[in-house]
């Protein structure tokens, strides 16, 4: 125990240095945090941490067995004792044990977060970099909502279906991007997609319930479904997506609740569904009754010219639901996620959101007002030109190390490469080769069957200097892999 985090020494007070001492360590006795019988380190080692004079914190603890706050053996040490202790089977300190006398769910997945500090390098998955747009900057908008007591007054109006007025400018700026043709009363937000999905699966999902999925899709988002009971099957894909002919010959009619997929920049292999192939998955949709959760998350990062229409705007129908991103390139405070789907659905949505009271109505109002005035177009202009820059070079600096050994696309969009490895190697090995040089690589980056050895490495969040320094340690980390196997 460090006595220097309850001891404080003021020089500047009347009290002599011994007495001020002395009060501390009666309040942490008191207090519990010296608990009856406790070992005092020696005057020494106590005046060294205290900075004070060893005569000093003798006289301490002298003072404080005169008062009976203190037992001192001789040749043995000082001891702690409570004069004002009560005999109680609840009296003394309570520690809570290291092992939980419960049962509880163990996570796989959640275990690939790992401590990142003990990290000197890192690669992501596809994350922004905050280090673009300027925290205070943004810190402006708030600020100034914040300054403005008809906002704050009028915010508890909104406590339960948040600020209206940031839904208008949030649906306008959604309709301008992307050419829907919502409301404010299509739509529901919250800083987690999570939660969104949590809601989603709370309506829409029973027990044994069949949700289909690509063969290569988003651990995390599936937990979710799993997790509300939901049985999820996998469909193969093809260089145009995921193969609706493959639904049509194993299904039948009745059978599907719900297909999830990334349309536009799958995760985790960036591909985008041909226009031809979204249009058989919202005919088949209409045909065999089942549900379109389509996740646009990576929507927001676009490259290239061609707009790619999502398949909320391909049906006409109504079966599908669209979660969205805004301001993913801003920090993480101002980010929001959304969903979009029929006014009657919204409004039994809202309740499910309430229960989580994560509305944050200034930082809304902020954002409304960064919509309307222009500034989120000056800064998402700004981030993708430093993102289509920053992916130009990651495909250069892989071919660069790399070489053949590898085969990739560059995305049209999205902040992450799919890059698959030639030889067979395990990938798990690989990423622990890495952690010896201080490189992070996630465990949700690897992709690995029969087939396929991948990784989805994010780009975006790296600089130049950055990127071509964890290619190279990756690559060394390959290189071992593959000397491994030749040996053996």
């Amino acid at each position: 125990m460090k006595f220097s985090t309850f001891i404080k020494i003021d020089r500047r007070k009347s009290d002599p240095i011994y007495l001020q001492i002395v009060y501390q360590m009666i309040q942490a006795i008191q207090s519990g945090l010296l608990s009856e019988g406790y070992k005092i380190p020696g005057s020494r080692i106590l005046s060294k941490e205290l900075k004070i004079h060893r005569k000093t914190v003798v006289a301490a603890l002298e003072e404080l067995e005169a008062q009976g706050w203190m037992v001192i053996k001789p040749s043995v040490g000082s001891f702690v004792k409570n004069p004002e202790k009560k005999t109680s089977k609840y009296s003394g300190n309570f520690y809570l044990p290291k092992q939980a006398n419960f049962s509880f769910k163990k996570s796989f997945i959640l275990d690939s977060f790992p401590d990142k500090k003990q990290y000197k390098y890192k690669f992501s998955t596809g994350k922004p970099d905050y280090r673009i747009i300027k925290t205070n900057e943004l810190g402006r908008f708030y600020g100034a909502v914040l300054k403005r007591k008809r906002v704050l007054k009028k915010s508890e109006e909104f406590l339960e279906i948040g600020n209206e007025f940031f839904k208008k400018q949030l649906s306008f700026y959604i309709n301008l991007t992307k050419g829907f043709h919502i409301s404010e009363k299509n739509i529901i937000n919250t800083a987690n997609k999570q939660i969104l999905l949590y809601i989603l699966t709370q309506m829409l999902i029973e027990n044994g319930d069949q949700v289909l999925i690509a063969a290569y899709s988003d651990d995390f988002s599936n937990m979710v479904f799993q997790q509300a009971g939901a049985k999820l099957k996998t469909i193969p894909m093809d260089e145009e997506g995921i193969k609706v002919d493959f639904i049509r010959n194993n299904f039948q009619k009745g059978e599907i609740k719900c297909v999830y997929i990334h349309p536009e920049y799958q995760n985790p292999t960036t591909q985008n569904f041909s226009e031809k192939r979204k249009k058989a998955l919202v005919d088949l949709a209409e045909e065999y009754d089942f549900i379109l959760i389509e996740d646009g998350n990576n929507s927001e990062f676009k490259f290239e010219k061609n707009l790619r229409i999502p398949l909320f705007k391909i049906d006409k129908t109504g079966k599908t639901i669209y979660l969205g991103t805004f301001g993913k390139y801003l920090s993480t405070g101002f980010q929001t996620n959304y969903l979009i789907a029929p006014e009657n659905f919204i409004e039994e949505a809202r309740k499910y959101l309430n229960i989580f009271g994560n509305i944050d109505l200034v930082k809304e109002q902020a954002l409304a007002e960064i919509i309307s005035e222009g500034d989120i177009h000056r800064y998402r202009r700004k981030a993708l030109k430093i993102y289509e820059f920053r992916r130009n070079k990651f495909a250069e600096l892989l071919q660069e190390i790399f070489g053949k050994t590898i085969r990739f696309k560059i995305p049209a969009g999205g902040l992450a490469f799919w890059i698959e490895f030639k030889e067979k190697i395990s990938l798990f090995k690989l990423m622990k080769s890495c952690k010896k040089q201080q490189l992070l690589l996630p465990f949700n980056a690897l992709f690995q069957d029969e087939k396929t050895t991948a990784l989805r490495l994010g780009f975006a969040d790296l600089t130049e200097e950055e990127m071509r320094k964890n290619l190279k340690i990756l690559k060394k980390a390959y290189q071992a892999e593959i000397s491994f196997i030749l040996e053996k």
